[in-house]
């Protein structure tokens, strides 16, 4: 056997040196269902078989990838263990201690034969997760918000599949333990450059779960992607941030789990502060403290720069967005903005307070040092 230096990995697999995770993962599943000594009975088969595996093992790992590519490229100084052959890839599942995978396994692990042949680039894992929500943005005018109005709405989701019933199983109801790592959802394979790694199934994907008869119209996920249409209905007096919810028209969950809603969200631009009226009010807002601090501590004369500069600039960003015609939505989120602003002014007022404090205080001090040494005490 070739030393693990003189091993192109990506050759074994048949990708690019460029090529993405998921492209090593699909060519790997490729290559093992081919290889797997159960199914090809080659006298070389087992040995191609632990090749592949390795190299899977090495590719898909982000870190070992990258010291395998340097040492490629001929940096001597990326590993420095034992290159020799003498330690054999090796494929075990976890869970199974140190079992031989190749003698009287039963089952095939990438997908089966006959009915359990999956769908290329599809994953066989069965993993129930509940769909999510699916949001979409509706802006509408000022008068139809007030009035309320109905739209129709065309959208792209995640629905049950049809041939399945959502379940990812054409015949059979149930999942069962995935064959390769046994129930585990994980992968111990002894690479020999890089030690005895620990993966995640490409299998169950970690779930420790297959489908048991995938099906061939969702490959086993149980839902597929599709157009869905929905009718919102838009209650008068809506302001823009508002939600409609519509129960169950989210996306579909895996494995026949529960189906997220459609959320409507309500926009009217004119009740949305521009950017140049957000940072208008946050400026006002930050000038607002230094301005009562002035008044109360009774140096305004030297808060002036302080305040002035902010002041000014949020009087002008906040005119240049026009406030004539605003509803009070509009001002409340203005309201938001100046709090926002007057918080973090607040804060540096509150420091710039206790300097000027501290400042006094040591100059009090200094002054009656000065008075009392001058008395010759």
């Amino acid at each position: 056997m070739a030393s693990m230096n003189d091993k192109d990995y990506y050759a074994i697999l048949g990708v690019d040196e460029k090529a993405s995770i998921e492209e090593i993962r699909k060519a790997f599943q490729t290559k093992a269902r081919k290889l797997h000594p159960d199914v090809n009975k080659a006298p070389d088969a087992e040995e191609q078989f632990k090749e592949v595996s390795e190299a899977y093992a090495v590719l898909s790992d982000k870190d070992k990838r990258a010291r395998y590519d340097a040492m490629r490229s001929g940096n001597v100084f990326s590993y420095g263990g034992d290159t020799s052959a003498s330690q054999g890839g090796g494929y075990t599942g976890g869970g199974y201690g140190g079992y031989d995978p190749f003698g009287g396994f039963g089952g095939f692990p990438f997908g089966g034969m006959g009915t359990q042949q999956r769908r290329s680039g599809k994953s066989r894992a069965f993993n129930p997760k509940a769909g999510a929500d699916v949001v979409y943005q509706l802006d509408i005018d000022a008068d139809k918000a007030r009035e309320g109005c109905r739209r129709g709405v065309t959208y792209q989701r995640y629905a049950s599949c049809t041939n399945c019933g959502g379940s990812g199983s054409v015949h059979t109801e149930h999942s069962k333990a995935c064959p390769t790592c046994g129930g585990t959802g994980r992968l111990t394979v002894d690479t020999g450059l890089f030690g005895v790694m620990e993966m995640v199934c490409p299998e169950c994907e970690g779930t420790g779960r297959v489908v048991a008869d995938p099906c061939p119209t969702c490959g086993g996920s149980g839902r597929v992607l599709e157009a869905s249409e929905v009718v919102v209905d838009v209650p008068a007096n809506s302001h823009d941030g508002d939600e409609i919810r519509i129960s169950g028209k989210g996306n579909a969950g895996t494995n026949g789990s529960s189906t997220g809603d459609f959320v409507c969200r309500v926009g009217v631009p004119t009740e949305r502060l521009g950017r140049k009226s957000a940072m208008g009010f946050q400026l006002i807002g930050f000038a607002a403290p230094f301005l009562l601090m002035g008044i109360i501590m009774s140096i305004l004369s030297s808060m002036a720069f302080v305040i002035c500069v902010p002041l000014v600039l949020g009087v002008v960003f906040v005119l240049s967005d026009g406030i004539a015609k605003r509803n009070s939505v509009w001002w409340k989120n203005a309201g938001k903005a100046f709090v926002n602003g007057f918080s973090t002014g607040f804060m540096f007022a509150l420091f710039l307070g206790f300097m000027f404090s501290c400042s006094a205080r040591m100059g009090s001090a200094a002054t009656y040092t000065r008075n009392v040494t001058g008395m010759g005490v």
